[in-house]
């Protein structure tokens, strides 16, 4: 095993209640007593991974994984509760309890092209393949399987009559050397009667490879004429079995299917054929999406797939993962997202709260609504009987008053049983169904009473983001003016942008939608006076204070964060301010962004998460108070709940906002003023607000037209386009 290797087991600790029957359906799990603790440890020892254990981080306390075969499921839970780790342990059976036979595709974090230490031998020049034929290559296996085919075809093909004998132990040799590998993680990472298990197991298979080894060293007289015909016959039946998976009708029909996909998420037929090592960051995640999508898997797990997305990607992989319910054999589907529109096509919730995992049927909406139901039923519930326990504790106290003065012994035992029953049989007196409860069903074991009490979800930690007030202008006009503005690079080359003409002013919501290469970055970078214009006229308010977040903002700071590996959010914001503010007002605005007390002043950037970063970076644009916030993509990295805060606060603030994103739930919020059924509103404030100018413009081909219905229309337009991919 590699070091790499070897840190990236110790990291993630996992283990299970493991069941003593036989599996028979390994494309869903059902595991209970999942453990998943992450520590820095880089040791696999055993003694280290004790210590390890007791310091690090728990993810998962007895829980129960259960994912059913084809239902697909949104991952939900805030920043930092371990989703991604919650992933990686699944997609790399880090999990005791995981079928072996369970095929599980993910979508990673990390270029195509990147590759782990004991794959290097099996790639052929992989930074000069096409990105259709790197996709094809990692989703198949491909050249490693014509590999064994041309090592087997030249043993059977030639004239000595045991060089196909050696060939197929040769192949079979390395077969068992990876399976070997597999099993020795699994030794390492169980204890107990569990590893116990493994490490038998892995004894075991370890003289399987030692006899592997014996046969690969085997003289050609030691070999028996039975054991010549018996094994060449088995070589013959290998290859044609590997013939197959590589049949020219299959390969044709899988480069189609990669094709298709490769179009459906953006990729023109030129990009196809390009190099995958000349792709920028974006074009390799969706080429890393795009070989998940083409595996044949029963698990697929994609980890925000839809960042790098335009909104015509993010919704034609929408109906394609929607699609994939009417294939023949559905993969389970686990989805992370922030965009809420689009994990609506989801069908189960599975919520990481408090260490453990629960789940529900219906979508994340339903899923609130259903949750604050049932906390306001379980509040009147406990009122109720607390009100009624008061009565009777008052009544038994009055006949124990009245029993003992009388010396009635009737009025005590009745006392004394009203007393028993009150102490046993209080409690929850309904089924989770809401039917009549029964005590050999719905208390199932060892309980001191004979009813559950009534238990209150707890109130989580509401996120809140407060935008600091503008200041005053002093006197009016518009922040930013542009006048038939237009841009190119140089002389030689088209204008990216032409012929635009916008005002922006105090209070409005400018929305911006269009496809990746329309020219959105060009337009942001003029707006923010990164570029100057080709021509035409672009003026600003002399007192205008900008703040821009960009796209590579989260980026931008990790790369600082690993620069610089002892700042923090707190010493960084600190050296920016340059004594404007306080340590007091800094901490103020961090913790009121969801950077609190010890994570701002200890945790140092490189340790934060990608929605921690995400809330420095505003935290720097807004300690100078701007008059207008310029958004790109902002969304991505952040959970439900920031986005959701984020969502409110930009709605309602004085400044001016101007807003790129394709997350259409969070547009209509900001920029249309869209509002929740379940989102609170100030009606009577609305003689006070700011008049506010609400539009959403659509760039195409470097113009900008007025969408007069917004975000429905653009998405419309998108439709239309997705249904015919779907349909070619």
């Amino acid at each position: 095993m590699t070091s790499a290797a070897s840190e990236s087991v110790a990291t993630i600790l996992c283990n299970s209640k493991q069941t003593r029957f036989q599996i028979t359906n390994h494309r869903e799990l059902d595991i209970d007593g999942v453990n998943i603790t992450v520590t820095s440890g880089d040791k696999p020892s055993g003694k280290a991974k004790s210590k390890a254990k007791g310091e690090g981080i728990e993810i998962l306390a007895g829980a129960k994984l259960r994912l059913k075969e084809g239902q697909r499921y949104a991952l939900v839970g805030r920043n930092g509760t371990g989703k991604s780790t919650l992933l990686k342990a699944i997609a790399e059976k880090l999990i005791p309890g995981i079928p072996e036979e369970t095929r599980i595709a993910i979508l990673q974090q990390t270029r195509l092209t990147d590759e782990k230490p004991e794959d290097k031998s099996d790639t052929n020049n992989g930074d000069k393949a096409s990105v259709l034929e790197q996709v094809i290559e990692k989703a198949t296996a491909k050249h490693a399987i014509e590999q064994d085919i041309i090592d087997l075809t030249e043993g059977i093909n030639a004239s000595d009559p045991f060089t196909p004998v050696k060939a197929l132990r040769h192949l079979k040799h390395q077969k068992h050397q990876e399976r070997l590998f597999r099993l020795d993680k699994d030794a390492r990472l169980r204890s107990g009667a569990r590893g116990m298990q493994a490490r038998k197991a892995l004894t075991a298979f370890e003289k399987v490879v030692a006899e592997s080894t014996e046969l690969l060293e085997q003289s050609n007289e030691d070999i028996s004429p039975e054991t010549l015909q018996a094994e060449t016959q088995e070589a013959v039946d290998m290859l044609a079995d590997l013939q197959l998976q590589v049949d020219p009708t299959r390969v044709s029909e899988i480069e189609s299917k990669a094709k298709k996909i490769l179009t459906g998420l953006g990729f023109s037929e030129t990009l196809i054929q390009k190099p995958i090592s000349s792709l920028s960051g974006g074009w390799h995640m969706r080429a890393s999406l795009a070989t998940a999508l083409v595996q044949e898997t029963d698990i697929l797990i994609l980890d925000e797939p839809t960042n790098f997305l335009d909104l015509l990607g993010i919704i034609w992989l929408q109906r394609y993962l929607q699609n994939l319910e009417e294939t023949e054999n559905p993969p389970t589907l686990i989805l992370v997202s922030h965009d809420r529109d689009f994990i609506s096509l989801c069908t189960d919730l599975l919520i990481l709260k408090d260490k453990q995992l629960t789940y529900f049927h219906g979508d994340f909406p339903t899923y609130e609504a259903s949750q604050s139901e049932r906390k306001q039923w379980l509040t009147t519930m406990k009122e109720a009987q607390d009100k009624q326990k008061a009565h009777i504790e008052k009544s038994i106290a009055a006949n124990m008053k009245a029993g003992k003065a009388n010396d009635d012994t009737n009025k005590l035992r009745q006392a004394k049983s009203r007393q028993k029953k009150l102490d046993n049989r209080w409690g929850l007196q309904v089924s989770a169904r809401g039917g009549r409860f029964k005590l050999n069903r719905d208390l199932v074991g060892f309980h001191l009473t004979a009813r559950d009490d009534i238990d209150i979800p707890p109130e989580d930690r509401p996120v809140v983001v407060n935008l600091p007030e503008p200041p005053d202008l002093r006197f009016p006009g518009a922040l930013i003016s542009l006048e038939k503005v237009a841009f190119r690079y140089s002389a030689k080359t088209p204008l990216v942008v032409q012929d635009i003409t916008l005002s922006i002013g105090m209070g409005d919501r400018i929305g911006i939608l269009g496809l990746n290469g329309a020219g959105k970055s060009t337009l942001i970078k003029l707006l923010v006076g990164e570029t100057r214009p080709t021509s035409g006229t672009l003026n600003t308010h002399p007192r205008l204070k900008l703040a821009y977040y960009s796209q590579h903002a989260v980026e931008a700071l990790q790369s600082l964060g690993r620069e610089e590996p002892a700042l923090t959010a707190l010493a960084l914001l600190t050296r920016e301010v340059e004594g404007e503010l306080t340590e007091g007002d800094l901490r103020g605005l961090l913790g009121q962004l969801g950077l609190p007390g010890r994570i701002a002043s200890d945790v140092p950037l490189c340790k934060l998460s990608g929605g921690q970063v995400v809330r420095c970076e505003l935290a720097r644009l807004l300690w100078r108070r701007p008059h207008c916030l310029v958004l790109d993509e902002v969304t991505t990295h952040l959970d439900y709940e920031t986005v959701t805060a984020l969502r409110e606060a930009l709605r309602d603030w004085e400044g001016a906002v101007i807003l790129v994103s394709h997350d259409r739930w969070f547009m209509r919020g900001v920029i249309e003023g869209a509002v929740d059924e379940d989102e609170e509103t100030d009606e009577g404030d609305d003689d006070e607000e700011v008049v506010r100018r609400r539009i959403v413009y659509r760039l195409k081909g470097g113009k900008m037209d007025t969408l007069e219905n917004g975000v429905d229309e653009f998405e419309r337009l998108m439709e239309k386009r997705v249904k015919k991919l779907l349909q070619d």
